[in-house]
């Protein structure tokens, strides 16, 4: 230790005059690095500001707000096609159409059957007999496909066609 000391005692001016350009060369390299640091900060924040002059943190805010309502809309959406595909259960959705002329002095089918019957088979079944003076018209319900009253022959296909058609069939007699 005491080598040290008078090593030191000795050369303290050379000593001291390496710590200070030590401490100069690195108070000039810190300077270098901020001076760099803050370009490099200037350049990020130039780079991440959107066109209206936000940060990228709040577009990254904006686009996460949105996200969050549009997963609320979806939601919303979601319970609104359940009711929805609860619902078009009891909607028309089968029809069988039979037009024919049950009366040899009139012309142009204008008698017709119409079936129309929902998902489940339900539903009803409309016959129109026209003659030359007048018009009947006839309803008949249906459950399950099958009406719950005799049918004609013209009734019995419009039933048929709607059952087997899943959408919409019409046939001229």
């Amino acid at each position: 230790m005491d080598a040290l000391n008078s090593l030191v005692t000795q050369n303290g001016g050379v000593v001291v005059l390496v710590l200070a350009l030590a401490c100069a060369g690195l108070t000039i390299a810190l300077a270098v690095v901020a001076r760099r640091t803050i370009r490099l900060e200037q350049r990020l924040l130039g780079l991440t500001r959107g066109e209206d002059g936000r940060t990228l943190e709040g577009i990254l805010d904006s686009h996460l707000d949105k996200v969050y309502d549009l997963a609320d809309q979806v939601s919303v959406l979601s319970t609104r096609a359940g009711n929805l595909e609860t619902r078009q259960t009891y909607a028309v959705q089968r029809t069988g159409l039979v037009r024919f002329n049950p009366f040899e002095d009139t012309g142009g089918n204008q008698s017709f059957a119409l079936a129309m019957l929902d998902a489940r088979g339900d539903g009803f079944i409309v016959s129109s007999l026209h003659a030359r003076g007048s018009t009947r018209i006839y309803a008949k319900a249906v459950t399950r496909g099958a009406a719950d009253v005799a049918l004609s022959l013209e009734e019995t296909e419009a039933l048929r066609l709607a059952t087997s058609s899943g959408s919409s069939a019409a046939k001229q007699g």
